[in-house]
């Protein structure tokens, strides 16, 4: 026996996940509300006692951890246009973990400079420009940020033909060189930057947020939460060169604040009368739906949608939908009993909602046009028609029986006949939320993680 000790660090919760690594199997699960207004450790000791009642007291031979803890990785990108280096740049800071609080384009304005400040993030990604292309947006986008008030770390990661420039310019700044996130037109590479920016969150900011005193316990904190995820669904999809995955996938996580939405597939066109528009996006991609979540963002469900929706998805009046969506928005706290009827209906249609669409917005598009040849099409993003296999976990998934009919919604509809969103597929749930747990297992144990993963994820939603 060789227990292992997994800590998700988490903004509402503490989630520890034990592990014997010899025995490939998961020995228990506990959490614990986080304490990050006092010592974060007084929540571990919490969730370890809870714990120890479930599986004794057992002496663990290693201990890792992830946290989104104190607001998790708070980011600023920028980048030149909408559609090219700014959204590489989002792209590379969503894969590494961050929550990307704001992206610009263009040249920063007064404005923006302002808001920059006010959000102070945790790291401020700058690009713009292709390796030999565009200089004036990136220099100039680094004079107005050497005014910034705050100091906050930023990664140069643009035209590398003006970086030095850029560098001296921020001189009195804290800053990285990177590689280009796009070197050449439509061609992101984001691999160095997701690096450098989970070096620079282990070296400064788990000892900003305070983190650092859990290292005591553990070995220490080796990545964001969201990287954690990423990492465990990559590891499912691709498998290890001693054990196969499963294949492409879609990831759903739904939190009551946030709805992740994480993809692995490549998703290019499958028809030769399909071309693909814009920036190719990376194998493995996340996105992060801010404005949608099943308590803090509960509003954000029905601005996205339509309260007609709700109510017929739940089965109530529309004026007793908005009377508990009031109620829930406020009492983010509360989650529904076995006798509570009306609240587990609410449930069911707003997080079938936030599912449709977040899973909608991270899908690719068609746009249908004629050509010489006939009706052509033109697809932007993924095409993820083909993906088999839907993984989700959240609350409001796991503690339901109506896992599996809440995920359809993450499926092609006929009536949004030009999303990409999957037709076929099978539906796994994280019944025990231990998918960030494995993606840190497998820094030290990649098969152990993947056959874990693949004995513990339930199908279809049925115990």
């Amino acid at each position: 026996m060789k227990p292992v000790l997994l800590i998700d660090f988490g903004s509402t919760y503490t989630k520890i996940t034990a592990v014997d690594v010899d025995e490939e199997k998961i020995l228990g699960t506990a959490q614990s509300y986080t304490t990050i207004e006092t010592d974060i450790i007084n929540g571990l000791n919490n969730a370890l006692a809870i714990l120890r009642e479930k599986i004794g007291n057992i002496e663990f031979e290693e201990q890792y951890a992830c946290s989104s803890a104190a607001g998790g990785l708070r980011m600023v990108a920028i980048g030149l246009v909408p559609e090219l280096t700014a959204k590489a740049a989002r792209q590379a800071s969503l894969g590494a973990g961050a929550k990307v609080l704001k992206t610009y384009s263009y040249e920063l304005t007064e404005k923006d400079l302002q808001e920059i400040d006010e959000i102070n993030p945790d790291i401020c990604l700058l690009t713009g420009g292709t390796d030999g292309g565009n200089k004036e947006n990136i220099v100039y986008n680094a004079h107005m940020l050497a005014r910034a008030k705050n100091h906050f770390p930023i990664i140069i990661a643009g035209n590398r033909n003006c970086a030095d420039q850029c560098e001296e310019i921020l001189k009195d700044k804290q800053t990285y060189v990177c590689e280009n996130v796009m070197p050449r037109l439509d061609i992101p590479n984001v691999e160095p930057v997701q690096q450098k920016i989970r070096s620079i969150f282990l070296e400064q900011i788990v000892k900003a947020k305070g983190l650092s005193n859990a290292e005591q316990l553990i070995q220490g904190i080796l990545m964001p939460t969201p990287s954690a995820m990423l990492t465990a669904m990559k590891l499912l999809a691709k498998g290890t060169k001693d054990e196969d995955g499963i294949g492409d996938l879609v990831g759903v996580d739904l939190g009551g604040a946030t709805t992740d939405i994480y993809s692995m597939s490549y998703g290019l066109p499958t028809t030769g009368m399909t071309a693909l528009k814009g920036l190719r996006e990376e194998y493995a991609k996340r996105t992060v739906e801010g404005d949608i979540g099943m308590r803090y963002s509960i509003h954000g469900i029905v601005d996205a949608t339509d309260i007609m929706r709700v109510s017929e998805l739940s089965g109530l009046s529309e004026e007793r939908c908005k009377e508990l969506i009031d109620y829930l928005g406020t009492h983010t706290d509360v989650v529904p009993s076995n006798d509570d009827d009306e609240l587990e209906a609410i449930d069911f249609a707003l997080a079938s909602l936030a599912i449709e669409v977040a899973v909608t917005r991270h899908a690719g598009h068609l746009e249908q046009y004629y050509s010489p040849m006939g009706i052509s099409y033109m697809q932007t993003g993924k095409d993820l028609t083909a993906v088999k296999t839907v993984i989700v976990t959240g609350g409001a998934l796991i503690h339901t029986k109506r896992t599996a009919e809440i995920a359809s919604h993450a499926l092609f509809n006929p009536i949004d006949a030009f999303s990409l969103k999957p037709k076929d597929a099978q539906v796994l749930v994280d019944r025990k939320y231990i998918l960030a747990a494995m993606g840190l297992l497998s820094t030290e144990y990649p098969d152990v993680a993947l056959r874990i993963m693949k004995k513990e994820l339930v199908k279809d939603g049925n115990d």
